[in-house]
């Protein structure tokens, strides 16, 4: 959940860790409920992951990209679609025929929204920002993550300040939720 680092180093790790979690669900030869246990636990990790970037890092991108609107609101619209397959992922059964071209679908738009902030918006961060102020991001960030959903919630506010006041509440609702049920223990 927390790696440590600047913000750049925080997200890359969780995004190495997202293509781990990938590679497993790809290992897998069908359903049941070894999928759906990792399918929940790539769903917990983009759904944080997802939260703090719309808190924190997206509004850093506006305030010191150029050309920093366009680029978040991009990026904030990859996270749309992302969470809308995770809220059919969450809601279909993994022996279902859907399930399939629903994850496949899901690998590849989280692998391209990964590859864009690795290759395009990271750089540009890292050249905009001193780095006093990517290692205070990535403490945001790692914050954020620690009391963020764990649920996909696709009509929740994606930007401050709704989003900022907003999350941490569904997130204490999810993470008792997950206690109850299991969810994410495996």
């Amino acid at each position: 959940m927390g790696h440590g680092g600047d913000a750049i180093a925080e997200l890359m790790t969780d995004h190495r860790e997202v293509d781990e979690m990938f590679a497993r669900i790809q290992a897998m030869p069908g359903g049941g409920q070894e999928l759906r246990d990792v399918v929940d636990e790539v769903t917990i990790e983009l759904v944080r992951h997802s939260v703090a970037e719309e808190e924190y890092l997206y509004p850093a991108v506006r305030q010191h990209v150029e050309g920093g609107d366009e680029i978040a609101d991009r990026e904030i619209a990859d996270h749309g679609r992302v969470e809308r397959l995770l809220k059919d992922l969450e809601k279909t059964d993994t022996d279902d025929p859907r399930t399939g071209p629903l994850l496949q679908q899901l690998v590849q738009e989280v692998t391209a929204h990964i590859q864009d902030e690795e290759q395009n918006l990271f750089p540009m961060l890292r050249q905009a920002c001193t780095a006093d102020a990517l290692n205070d991001l990535g403490d945001k960030i790692r914050r954020a993550k620690s009391m963020a959903p764990t649920r996909p919630h696709p009509s929740a506010p994606n930007t401050p300040p709704a989003n900022k006041i907003l999350a941490p509440g569904a997130g204490l609702v999810d993470r008792a939720r997950d206690l109850i049920t299991g969810r994410g223990k495996s």
